[in-house]
């Protein structure tokens, strides 16, 4: 049996939550669904390079990683290029997993197009490519036979494309509504404990949720970029980030939580994203929500999305405290899907 050849861009919390869970899973794979793997290339920012036509030691990639050493040994020429990593890895799957580039969605679409040209499948947590490049990815995948799979770019692993995809045919999406971005949940739930702003932000960068800058969060962005993801894909309308109306949380100060408990209410940054004629209007905006509402009740690093459609109504999906490995399982099944 032939191993299905797979390459890494960007080995950070979830690229390792991955390489774990093909491991920890590599037996099951196998025997149900025939799959067998190796991982011939990973390329990093910041701990170099390995590719081998031979397959890594992903456990051997573990110890260099933690020691904070250079992937290039493992490797028997240098690399110059991502497009030149790519063709030597001879994968052939990506798991794309750069940094997310609100505005352009640079370099993933770059990377992802390469794979695609190279008879690659291209899976992606990165929310850039779906947002800035989501057509023409789709239709290069479909001209190559090749898959363009995402699902962990909006609420981690939780089956949110996946789920329009294989069973909702026909289902046109009406409404979007809920809560996308797990920090600034976390960030409100702890204001309503009695801590302030500033100190939540902190606590959310000292568990690694926040980034050192945590303006993408605090300001809205990732928020609308993942709403422009769902609208782009699921309502088939090509929304950008900066076509979202945004405001972000920096203005809720303690009194306007407690002001917001004594009326029975929370504030939550909520987005929503609506049909209006042949356009999509969307929102991302601080709001207080009342206890009969369904985002009343998530809580810290949890999330929600409530859709609405012309057949079934309302449909909720809920997720709980995700972290990279939810986050990985998304990519996961990713793969699965792709390849079987």
């Amino acid at each position: 049996m032939s191993k299905v050849r797979l390459a890494f861009i960007g080995f950070g919390n979830v690229g390792q939550a991955l390489a774990r869970l093909l491991l920890r899973k590599e037996a099951e794979l196998l025997a149900r669904y025939g799959i067998a793997f190796q991982v011939n290339g990973i390329a990093t920012a910041h701990h170099g390079v390995a590719v081998s036509d031979q397959g890594l030691d992903l456990n051997q990639v573990f110890r260099i990683m933690q020691e904070k050493g250079s992937l290039n040994i493992l490797s028997n020429t240098a690399i110059d290029d991502i497009e030149e990593f790519l063709k030597i890895s001879q994968a052939d799957v990506l798991f794309e997993n750069s940094p997310v580039n609100y505005e352009t969605g640079q370099p993933a679409i770059n990377h992802l197009r390469t794979a695609l040209n190279l008879g690659m499948h291209a899976i992606t947590a990165n929310k850039g490519p779906v947002v800035h490049a989501y057509f023409e990815l789709s239709e290069l995948a479909k001209a190559k036979g090749k898959k363009f799979y995402f699902e962990s770019t909006v609420m981690d692993g939780a089956p949110i494309f996946s789920l329009y995809r294989e069973t909702l045919p026909a289902a046109q999406l009406l409404r979007i509504h809920g809560i996308l971005n797990s920090t600034t949940n976390l960030i409100l739930t702890r204001m309503e404990n009695g801590e302030s702003f500033e100190d939540a932000v902190r606590y959310a960068q000292s568990i690694g949720i926040a980034e050192t800058d945590p303006s993408g969060d605090i300001d809205g962005w990732d928020a609308a970029i993942k709403l422009a993801a769902l609208a782009s894909v699921l309502m088939e309308y090509p929304l950008k980030p900066q076509d979202v109306e945004r405001e972000g949380i920096r203005k809720i100060d303690l009194q306007a939580v407690e002001q917001a408990k004594l009326q029975g209410m929370r504030w939550k940054l909520v987005c929503s994203a609506w049909r209006e004629g042949n356009s999509v209007i969307a929102r991302v905006a601080p709001q207080k929500v009342p206890m009969d509402s369904p985002l009343y009740n998530v809580n810290g690093t949890s999330s929600v999305v409530q859709f609405e459609t012309d057949i079934l109504g309302l449909l909720t999906v809920f997720e709980q405290d995700p972290s990279p490995d939810t986050t990985a399982y998304g990519l996961f099944a990713d793969f699965i899907h792709a390849v079987t």
